[in-house]
């Protein structure tokens, strides 16, 4: 009896990758031109939100899209990166943005759905705390899951791991 092959689906973040890529992004805000002397700045805001300030609110605007530059050529997702508007605080504009991490219940129960109704038969989809596990007799079945889930518009950015 051969043994099912399966992967886990999960929503995780390399911290140390967003990290460099916020520590780029305060080097090139404090080098470029057109940001001189306008107070702006993007740090850290506790564990899972980065602070971005400016002088207005297009400053706050072009740090941001400094940011999800560097993010990108560091190889995380922007689908993990949530940001809002930019709301006036004082003299100053602050933009907060939240990194998201694991799947939520309605996501993980959009991608099972997704594996039942699309997916090949056969395929079986568990969900364990925020990660999902699917699992089939076949990895050609599996393959065919993580190109449908790749495929998927969904607004989270899924890893595949475990695969075994």
């Amino acid at each position: 009896m051969a043994a099912d092959s399966s992967f886990d689906v999960v929503s995780k973040l390399d911290r140390q990758e967003v990290d460099n890529a916020l520590n780029q992004a305060v080097k090139e805000v404090q080098q470029r031109y057109d940001f001189k002397g306008t107070d702006a700045s993007v740090r850290w805001s506790g564990d899972d939100v980065i602070r971005i300030e400016a002088n207005s609110e297009e400053r706050c605007t072009a740090v941001l899209d400094v940011l999800q530059t560097k993010l990108v050529k560091r190889g995380v997702s922007l689908k993990a990166l949530e940001s809002g508007e930019p709301r006036a605080s004082g003299k100053t504009y602050l933009l907060d943005s939240t990194l998201k991490e694991g799947l939520s219940q309605e996501v993980a129960k959009k991608i099972g759905k997704l594996v039942r109704d699309e997916g090949p038969k056969g395929v079986k989809a568990q969900i364990t705390g925020d990660e999902m596990r699917v699992s089939a007799k076949s990895r050609d079945d599996l393959q065919e899951v993580i190109a449908l889930l790749k495929g998927a518009d969904l607004d989270v950015a899924l890893q595949f791991v475990n695969y075994r």
